[in-house]
C-alpha cells in the first residue's frame, strides 16, 4: 500500500492511496481530491494520505472493510497504533516510545491518524458513502469549556462553537515553545556571510514569519518604505513551500537591519537574470540558480550552521526563531490580541503558550509571596 503524489510545476495538484493490487482506494482518494478542491493544503492532503494509509493497513490486517469500522474497531486501532514501530528520523520535540521492534509512534503522530480519520468518516457520511455515525464520536466536553483560559466564542454560551472532545483519543503534553537564547542568537548571526541566510534569518527573528512565509515572499512583498512585509496565501511555489496560515497580514518590521538586509541580498547577491517573482532563490553559479529555495534546503543550511557552531539539539529549528520572536515580544509587554495578529495565529490559543513562558503576574506575585514569608 503506497501514497502516489501527482505535482504539476513542482505543486502538488493530487494525492491518491493505492491499495496492494496496484489499484486506488476509491473511497481515500476523492476525499484527498475534496480535501484539495475545497481550499485545503495539500501538505494537508498528503499527511492525510500517509495517515490513511496506516488505518488501511490495519484494516488490511484484520479482513476489515471500512464501511465496517465501528467505535470498538477504533479502539482495537489505537493499541495497533501505539505498538506499530516506525523507521523514520525522530522528529524534533518527539516523545515516542521504544519497543522490542524499535521506536514507536509518538503520541502526537498516533492523535494525528485518528484526527484524519475522523475527518474522512464526516466526509464519507456528508456523501452518503456512509450511513452510520461517526465512528470516531465526538462529544461536547462540559469540563473543558470551564477551563478559565480556554478561548470562548465572543456570544458565550449562545455560540454554536462548542468545546468536544473524541471518544477515542491520546493525551498529549502542552509543550512550552523553545526559543533560543541570546547568547545561541548572537552566535548564529555572527557566523553568517551569506546575504540571503541573513535576511531568511532575520526575518523570522525580527518579523515573527514563519519558515513557509519567509519562503514564499515575493519581490512585490516587500514595502522598503514604509518598513513592512505582506505575508500573503499562496500555492504556487514550485517547491511546495508556504505558509500555515489562511489569513493574510502585514507585518511592520522597524528594526534598521532587518529590511536593510533583504535590500544588500536583493541588490548584491540575487541573480540579476532571474525573472521568477520569488524573492530567495537557490544563487550560485549552478544550473538551478534561478529557482526558488526550497523549505529542505532552509532546514539544512540551519543545522549546517548549527552544527558548526556545536550548537544544533532536536529542538533548535528554523521555526525557533520565530518562537524567540514571539517570546521576546510578550517578555516587552506587547499585548496577547496584538502578537496574535503579528503573528498570524487563527486561535488566541495558539498565542497563549507564550505566556507560559514568562507570565510576568505571576512571578511578580511569587516575589511578593517570597518577600511575605521573610
Amino acid at each position: 500500500m503506497r501514497v502516489q503524489v501527482t505535482k504539476t510545476a513542482g505543486v502538488v495538484t493530487s494525492v491518491a492511496l493505492v491499495g496492494s493490487d496496484g489499484m486506488p482506494i476509491a473511497a481515500v482518494t476523492e476525499f484527498l481530491r475534496h480535501v484539495i478542491d475545497s481550499g485545503g493544503s495539500p501538505n494537508t492532503a498528503l499527511a492525510y494520505g500517509y495517515d490513511l494509509r496506516l488505518v488501511f493497513e490495519f484494516l488490511a490486517e484484520d479482513n476489515l472493510d471500512w464501511r465496517e469500522f465501528r467505535a470498538a474497531n477504533a479502539l482495537e486501532l489505537l493499541t495497533w497504533l501505539r505498538a506499530r514501530p516506525v523507521r523514520r528520523p525522530r522528529q524534533q520535540l518527539g516523545i515516542s516510545g521504544v519497543g522490542p521492534a524499535g521506536r514507536l509512534m509518538s503520541p502526537a503522530s498516533v492523535a494525528r491518524v485518528l484526527a484524519a480519520l475522523s475527518s474522512f468518516y464526516e466526509w464519507a457520511a456528508i456523501a452518503e458513502l456512509f450511513d452510520r455515525e461517526n465512528p470516531m464520536r465526538r462529544r461536547r466536553d462540559v469540563a473543558l469549556s470551564m477551563v478559565p483560559e480556554r478561548h470562548r466564542p465572543f456570544v458565550g454560551a449562545a455560540s454554536r462553537q462548542q468545546s468536544v472532545r473524541r471518544d477515542v483519543r491520546v493525551r498529549l503534553p502542552i509543550r512550552l515553545p523553545r526559543p533560543l537564547s541570546g547568547n545561541d542568537v548572537e552566535a548564529l548571526l555572527g557566523s553568517i556571510s551569506n546575504l540571503r541566510d541573513m535576511a531568511m534569518v532575520l526575518l523570522m527573528l525580527d518579523g515573527g514569519l514563519r519558515p513557509g512565509e519567509v519562503l514564499g515572499l515575493h519581490l512585490v512583498d516587500i514595502a522598503y518604505g514604509r518598513r513592512r512585509v505582506t505575508v500573503r496565501k499562496r500555492d504556487d511555489h514550485p517547491r511546495g513551500a508556504r505558509g500555515k496560515s489562511r489569513r493574510e497580514r502585514v507585518v511592520d518590521l522597524l528594526e534598521p537591519r532587518t529590511l536593510d538586509a533583504v535590500n544588500r541580498y536583493v541588490l548584491h547577491e540575487r541573480p540579476l537574470d532571474s525573472d521568477s517573482p520569488f524573492l530567495f532563490l537557490v544563487g550560485g553559479a549552478g544550473t538551478r540558480r534561478c529557482e526558488p529555495l526550497s523549505y529542505a534546503a532552509l532546514v539544512r543550511m540551519f543545522a549546517r550552521r548549527l552544527d558548526k557552531l556545536g550548537l544544533r539539539t532536536q529542538d533548535k529549528t528554523p521555526h525557533a526563531l520565530r518562537h524567540t520572536h514571539a517570546t521576546a515580544m510578550w517578555e516587552a509587554g506587547m499585548r496577547e490580541l496584538a502578537l496574535q495578529q503579528r503573528l498570524g495565529h487563527a486561535s488566541p490559543e495558539s498565542t497563549r503558550i507564550y505566556t507560559r513562558v514568562s507570565d510576568q503576574q505571576v512571578r511578580d506575585e511569587y516575589v511578593t509571596a517570597l518577600g511575605a514569608r521573610r
